[in-house]
């Protein structure tokens, strides 16, 4: 009998492996040394997402619900063990890259990070003076006793126990304090050229460290040790509870610092009896401590990056492309009311959404415009747009998701400013985030109204555009344009949900369209015509579409799937998925594209969405999936989105089935799909594959 641990992975270990493969970027010598810098801090703030998140989410299961089966087979205690195992094999990892690899790499390129015992007499001089200057007046250092318990502290905070002997100078004597280090303190500073060369770094750590005694005046200091706490980061609101969205969330995110704790990272130097001590502190079991041999929280190194200009130490660099049909001097709507223009990110520009929203701003031919917004950051021009619009009278309405996890602050800002400058702001559909990336401009032509749409499978978020892959599509197909306003009056309105010509959504038709089209690629199979699927997402995991995806296997059809991060289908298993590979592509850029192909016997099929085939897009979320109706840009995206990524031999890793990763080694010619497609679509100086 098949149970479920025979037909579907587990989906914290498949998080891991991902961060593996992200990891395995900054071991790779080939790329530039500040890059591979990125790729570790990339992997140490995915990690604290993961257990903020994922590990959080199984410690409540594990107190609440403990008998809980999830869809791998395990429960949650059993889950928790596993993960626990892999996490710790990963950060030991991570900090043997770190000294091993990526620091002399960087010393060898000029740039040090130095210990204190390597600090020159005139270096120490400088620091000592940077300590008393900027670092001093800000630390406030707390000696416990009874009537300084053990302070509440940050989530993600760098914290200092320091251990002590002797008596202050109201006669306590309980040898131990706690230094926070504040958040507005840097983390890293660079020493002047002078006194080191242009590129040396100290860590804030070593400079309190340093002059640690100066906090404890005639004390001894016996100990100090640098320790972070991770805490749970999920906000719960509860809707009987609700009057007011935003301002609920306003009081949640107050609370969301002070979580409770579930991982606590500290120094390798940390006695056992102050590793006892901080567990009691935070109620956390030996499992959930990290040692680590450095920092504790690698994410600050991320700004060493920015901070040196050294250009041969970087990804060389590029400039956005226009498409064709963008490039000469003819107005942007104009184009769009001749063709559909399909724009691929980052490789192509954001502007022209950009420029979109400025112009419907501006025009006054145009007298509405909707807009979704998940992730837009916290200095949008696009919201600006939007406030300009709302300023010159326009009928602006703004679907601003406050629940997009940790952009929640930026988005009631914008949620607030956008209501003051007169727009109309909803906050979705309580219980399903909208995620579907929408925006239409409303225009008077020729005495009728005309619609301008733009949908994509990323966030209207400038600079991100710049880091992930994404595809957007700009058109004023009616059928389209109609499907995306049911969209918008079904989210702001009331009433049932209309049925759409073109457009698949969720909570509704997006999963059962999905599963409808694989079992008719099965259905191809068996009747002895082609069959092919070729699916681009972020995650694969919802049981219901995995199981559409064996059976199709099982009827014959060939399926390739590229999903960049976890999976939870086991590919290539005798009798049950023999027709399916799955490859993950870990590279420059960020893969954030979702593309669905279906053969359809040569009536083929694609689709761009928003959303991935996990249960909470396809149940829980409000997303968007686009058929692309242009048969010339439904070419373009099989060229640029799926062909390059099932040829790419450089940066391709094939999953086995127990979920195992091995990196796809090249056999004759090099090809890599994010350089290809650099090379094809974008201006600048581009080292080929």
């Amino acid at each position: 009998m098949t149970t479920a641990a025979d037909t579907l992975l587990n989906r914290e270990l498949g998080l891991i492996e991902f961060n593996r493969r992200v990891l395995a970027q900054a071991e790779d010598s080939s790329l530039p040394v500040l890059e591979r810098l990125k790729y570790l801090g990339i992997v140490s703030s995915n990690l604290d997402e993961f257990f903020e998140v994922r590990v959080a989410w199984l410690k409540v299961n594990v107190q609440h619900n403990p008998d809980r089966v999830l869809p791998d087979g395990a429960t949650p205690q059993q889950a928790l063990g596993l993960v626990a195992r892999a996490a710790h094999a990963l950060v030991r990892r991570q900090y043997q890259v770190l000294h091993d690899n990526i620091l002399p790499d960087l010393r060898d390129a000029g740039i040090i990070f130095l210990r204190r015992a390597e600090w020159t007499d005139a270096q120490r001089i400088w620091i000592r003076s940077y300590f008393v200057r900027e670092v001093l007046p800000v630390l406030t250092p707390i000696g416990l006793d009874p009537a300084h318990p053990f302070p509440k502290l940050l989530n993600k905070s760098l914290n200092f126990a320091i251990e002590l002997e002797g008596r202050d100078a109201f006669g306590r004597d309980s040898g131990i304090a706690i230094v926070q280090a504040p958040r507005i303190l840097p983390r890293v500073i660079r020493l002047p050229a002078e006194l080191a060369g242009a590129n040396t770094f100290v860590f804030l750590s070593s400079i309190v460290h340093e002059h640690i005694d100066d906090l404890f005046a005639g004390m001894t200091v016996k100990g100090f040790y640098q320790f972070r706490v991770t805490r749970n980061s999920e906000l719960t609101v509860e809707e009987e509870e609700i009057k007011n969205l935003r301002t609920a969330l306003q009081g949640e995110l107050r609370h969301r610092q002070y979580g409770a704790a579930v991982r606590l990272e500290i120094a390798e130097n940390c006695p056992p009896h102050m590793e006892e001590y901080l567990l009691a502190q935070f109620a956390l079991q030996r499992e959930d401590v990290y040692r680590v041999d450095g920092p504790v929280n690698l994410v600050r190194l991320m700004q060493v990056a920015d901070m040196v200009d050294a250009p041969v130490l970087k990804f060389p660099p590029f400039v956005p492309a226009l498409p064709g049909a963008l490039s000469k001097k003819t107005e942007l709507l104009d184009v769009i009311r001749k063709q559909d223009v399909l724009l691929h990110h980052p490789y192509q520009s954001f502007q022209p959404v950009i420029d979109l929203l400025n112009l419907a701003a501006s025009d006054p031919d145009v007298v509405a415009i909707k807009m979704t917004v998940y992730r837009t950051g916290t200095d949008s021009v696009l919201m600006e747009s939007l406030i300009a619009a709302a300023r010159a009278g326009k009928q602006v309405t703004v679907i601003v998701e406050l629940m997009a996890r940790f952009d929640e602050e930026a988005n009631i800002s914008w949620a607030q400013r956008l209501e003051d400058a007169g727009a109309h702001v909803v906050y979705g559909v309580y219980g399903y985030k909208v995620h579907a990336k929408m925006l239409m401009v409303v225009r008077r032509e020729e005495g009728c109204l005309r619609r301008y749409v733009h949908l994509g499978t990323g966030n209207y978020h400038p600079r991100t555009a710049r880091l992930y892959t994404d595809f957007g599509l700009l058109t004023c197909n009616e059928d389209i344009a109609s499907d995306v306003n049911d969209l918008f009056v079904q989210i702001t309105g009331l009433g049932r949900a209309s049925k759409l010509k073109y457009l698949l959504s969720s909570p509704f038709t997006l999963q059962p369209g999905m599963v409808e089209r694989i079992a008719r690629e099965a259905g191809h199979a068996r009747a002895g015509k082609p069959a092919q699927i070729i699916a681009k997402m972020n995650a694969l995991l919802e049981p219901g579409v995995i199981d559409a995806l064996y059976q199709a296997s099982q009827a014959g059809v060939k399926i390739q799937l590229i999903v960049r991060g976890v999976c939870a289908l086991r590919p290539g298993v005798p009798g049950l998925s023999d027709n399916i590979s799955v490859r993950s592509i870990v590279g420059r850029f960020l893969e954030h594209s979702r593309i669905f192909y279906f053969g359809n016997d040569g009536d083929e099929e694609l689709f761009i969405a928003s959303a991935d085939w996990m249960g909470r897009n396809f149940f829980r979320r409000i997303e968007t999936c686009v058929p692309i109706l242009d048969r010339r840009i439904r070419q373009r995206i099989i060229k640029e989105g799926l062909k390059p990524y099932l040829a790419d031999n450089m940066n391709a890793w094939e999953m086995d089935s127990d979920g195992n990763y091995r990196r796809r080694t090249s056999r004759g010619k090099p090809h890599c799909a994010q350089l290809e497609l650099l090379g094809l679509l974008a201006h600048g100086p581009v080292k080929k594959a």
